[in-house]
């Protein structure tokens, strides 16, 4: 069987959506942690964790010692870290990435406190791979006010978020999701790309449930691949679909999730809605999961891309007596197993993001 790409669970699921009021309270890094520890299909087990760097999981100020701490917490139970989230978002303390200068100043030193922590946990043996998640911090309504300028600002602003990355021996990925301005739609996301030119640096971090809204034009009608009246017993055209929205996002991609959706939006807390993650045995889900994460781990050709040395199965705003019971990770995990089985290699190999 294969032993790559990795098999990573994401931590942030007990964040996101939680804590405010009215939302359900959050779930501790610890529970988190000890339900993916525990989960097991035929043997195989999560190989590590992606990380929110956030209160109250990890705080974006960490000291040597908590990151030792955290490190040895993570050693404990057999896991590596890989990606993390750089907290940019007003409310975490960064700001609009098409902001002031000062929110964009909040913006730039959230990407660094957190590239910081990933040089960090490298020195410290648990982190060998993975990459820092942006956003742009801005709904797209706000975008929309003044679509050319703001798309501009927003790239400059990463061109500066390149350069910290760089410093640090890190790259940084765009989450493609239709909540964040100026890269809400598969469109605009390769125009920002383009125009902030740093390939070896700046990439995407594709989420098979997110990317879904894509074809559907969510937030960006005129984007839209599938008609708005289409008919969702029609599988050719939806495959059609998504390989033309891969074929522009693949080249780009540098981190992927695998996750679910049944073509709705779905908003929880304070989070804007988004793409709907679904369990791997929602009923309702449109993705044929294993098959569909090959439009993303192969090339044109049919050939393995290798371009990231971990999958991560994320599962936001799911309810949270859903999240604490053991059979979500097992079913969870032997998704990722299977899409293992179907698109991965025995040998590591360096990633690499180019066009």
């Amino acid at each position: 069987m294969p032993t790559h790409p990795k098999l990573h669970n994401a931590m942030w699921p007990g964040l996101v959506g939680k804590g405010s009021p009215g939302a359900e309270p959050a779930i501790d890094l610890d529970t988190m942690l000890d339900l993916t520890a525990k989960a097991s299909v035929a043997g195989a087990r999560f190989d590590g964790v992606d990380l929110f760097v956030s209160d109250p999981h990890v705080s974006i100020d960490s000291s040597d010692a908590d990151l030792r701490q955290l490190a040895d917490k993570m050693a404990a139970k057999g896991f590596v870290v890989g990606s993390l989230v750089a907290p940019v978002w007003p409310p975490s303390g960064g700001g609009s990435a098409m902001g002031s200068d000062e929110e964009r100043g909040n913006f730039l030193i959230q990407v660094r406190k957190t590239c910081a922590i990933g040089r960090k946990l490298r020195d410290l043996g648990v982190r060998k791979y993975g990459i820092v998640r942006i956003d742009s911090a801005t709904s797209p309504a706000e975008w929309a006010k003044d679509p050319d300028a703001n798309t501009r600002r927003i790239a400059a602003t990463f061109r500066q978020a390149c350069d910290i990355a760089e410093s640090y021996g890190e790259r940084l990925a765009a989450e493609g999701e239709i909540c964040w301005g100026g890269m809400h739609s598969w469109k605009r996301m390769v125009q920002l790309l383009e125009m902030v030119n740093r390939p070896k640096t700046l990439g995407v971090q594709a989420d098979m449930a997110h990317t879904l809204l894509f074809t559907m034009g969510a937030n960006a009608p005129d984007d839209r691949i599938l008609p708005e009246s289409y008919d969702w017993q029609d599988r050719s055209r939806f495959d059609d679909a998504l390989r033309t929205m891969t074929r522009a996002l693949r080249p780009w991609t540098i981190d992927f999730h695998v996750a679910q959706n049944d073509a709705t939006v779905f908003g929880s807390g304070t989070h804007d809605k988004t793409g709907r993650h679904c369990l791997p045995t929602d009923p309702n889900g449109k993705l044929d999961v294993v098959r569909h994460a090959g439009f993303w781990m192969r090339d044109e050709s049919g050939q393995l891309t290798r371009a990231f040395e971990h999958i991560c199965w994320d599962g936001c705003m799911f309810p949270n007596a859903t999240m604490l019971q053991p059979k979500t990770w097992n079913d969870v995990l032997r998704l990722l197993v299977d899409v293992r089985s179907a698109h991965g290699w025995d040998a590591p190999i360096a990633a690499a993001v180019g066009r």
